[in-house]
């Protein structure tokens, strides 16, 4: 573990950057700041940095998981929209070989039949759906435990 770095990548993908005013009675008025703040907090309990990006733009996206290949030890990903649309981000987030914690805030299984489907479930080693925003949280906490190999059964 000492030469992994200590830094997580959190990326969050089209229209989270509305949080707090976007469709309240289903994603809850807390805001991106609010999300990068509990990361931040959650990610320094465990050791770690935290480097967010959101962004509305795909390849600003798929950048940013590049560039986290040699900075970071794990990537915190809500995709948005493109968890149901996008090869190319699962393809980015595959090719750097980082653990990856997938976030939904809503609980996507108990919406309409599209969001049911993501391109990201089968290559993340952690998942945190429905939780609201308190799952980001949970998933740092359980992408660190991935990371330092002290997985509870």
């Amino acid at each position: 573990m000492t030469d992994t770095p200590r830094r997580l990548l959190l990326v969050n993908g089209p229209n989270l950057n509305l949080l707090g005013v976007r469709q309240p009675e289903i994603y809850g008025t807390e805001t991106l700041a609010d999300v990068v703040a509990l990361v931040e907090l959650t990610a320094a309990e465990h050791g770690f940095e935290v480097r967010a990006v959101q962004s509305n733009h795909e390849g600003v996206l798929i950048d940013a998981i590049h560039e986290a290949r040699t900075e970071c030890a794990g990537i915190v990903i809500n995709p948005g929209g493109l968890t149901h649309t996008s090869v190319v981000l699962r393809d980015a987030l595959s090719s750097v070989a980082l653990p990856v914690a997938e976030v939904h805030i809503s609980d996507v299984n108990a919406r309409e039949e599209f969001r049911r489907f993501s391109y990201v479930r089968d290559i993340a080693a952690v998942h945190v759906i429905g939780e609201g925003v308190a799952g980001y949280g949970i998933a740092v906490s359980k992408l660190v435990d991935v990371i330092t190999g002290h997985v509870d059964d």
